[in-house]
């Protein structure tokens, strides 16, 4: 009896939790790596997963990298399979913490916020550090974020064929709202 009594009060525990998590499935990130006068090189997930925990302002994402699509199919192929290596590097994760996060102080009217965190991508692990635009809409808390990445930071080795027509300095945006 009491192992079952231990063992209804853990899952009520983990409950409590998970209950303090707000999430989203359907963030979206953009990214772009385009040189100017050649053809754009420009790709958007839009099933991405984020975390947040507002008691505490840390956050988590999760892309898959075949999620990405382009509006040049061989271009997805070529990302696919030369760059980010998709099969052996299928995800991108991101963990981290917004500095002076106080979700009951949300409005409306987005905030800037300090994000920090780690970055894994093809392997390889950079702390980051970007400007949020934080608020509170009806239909959660919304998260936009724009960084830069550099692919050689990561091992995302770019051939010297396309060198001058794809930029190592890549643009990202996260959009996400998280209920």
């Amino acid at each position: 009896m009491k192992k079952i009594t231990l063992i209804a009060m853990m899952l009520l525990a983990v409950t409590a939790v998970a209950q303090d998590k707000m999430m989203t499935k359907t963030g979206k990130i953009t990214f772009e790596a385009s040189v100017p006068a050649f053809e754009e090189v420009k790709a958007k997930n839009d099933a991405v997963t984020c975390v947040l925990n507002p008691k505490t302002g840390e956050i988590a994402s999760l892309a898959l990298m075949k999620g990405f699509r382009f509006k040049v199919a061989l271009m997805e192929e070529h990302f696919n399979e030369n760059y980010v290596e998709s099969d052996k590097y299928p995800k991108s994760t991101f963990k981290g913490k917004i500095e002076n996060f106080d979700a009951s102080a949300l409005t409306a009217t987005p905030k800037d916020y300090t994000i920090k965190g780690k970055l894994e991508m093809h392997g390889k692990s950079k702390d980051i550090s970007m400007t949020g635009k934080i608020r509170k809409t009806d239909g959660g808390i919304e998260i936009i974020s724009s960084f830069y990445v550099n692919a050689d930071d990561y091992g995302i080795a770019i051939p010297s064929v396309v060198k001058s027509k794809v930029s190592n300095k890549v643009a990202v945006k996260c959009e996400f709202t998280v209920k």
